[in-house]
């Protein structure tokens, strides 16, 4: 299970750790090798960027961005691939207690977006029965 933890980073599973905002690109990319192959990557403004794939679900982490004023471990998007989005993911992803690629996206909206905080991005499949399609959370 993923959980988002705004303020703080993204809990991986597998009692894999956190990636707690700020920390280092070796000690993200140290705690995603537990689950995943690292792959470098690039991210306009960012000074680190890799990713990752695990159980169906692509993990993009970077950090450094300089011009923001933010060093170290800066946002993750998680993103589910494939086009089967009227079926659960087979990893939960969870934000206070609700899994958000669990439920179709209506509900999961409904739920959520009232105390949605600021740093998180769900982004909507094309129809609002299907389960959301991605999600991203920033250190502000």
């Amino acid at each position: 299970m993923f959980e988002l933890l705004p303020g703080t980073g993204l809990t991986l599973p597998r009692h894999a750790g956190v990636l707690r905002f700020g920390m280092s690109e070796r000690e993200a990319q140290w705690a995603v090798a537990t689950l995943a192959d690292v792959r470098g990557t690039w991210v306009c403004r960012a000074g680190w960027a890799f990713t990752a794939c695990y159980e169906g679900l692509e993990l993009l982490a970077y950090g450094d961005c300089v011009d923001l004023g933010v060093s170290g471990f800066t946002a993750v998007h998680l993103h589910r691939r494939g086009p089967r989005l009227t079926e659960p993911s087979a990893v939960p992803v969870v934000l206070q207690d609700i899994d958000l690629f669990g439920y179709p996206a209506n509900e999961v909206l409904a739920a959520v977006e009232p105390n949605l905080h600021p740093t998180v991005r769900l982004t909507p499949p094309p129809s609002p029965a299907d389960h959301l399609s991605a999600v991203s959370l920033s250190a502000g």
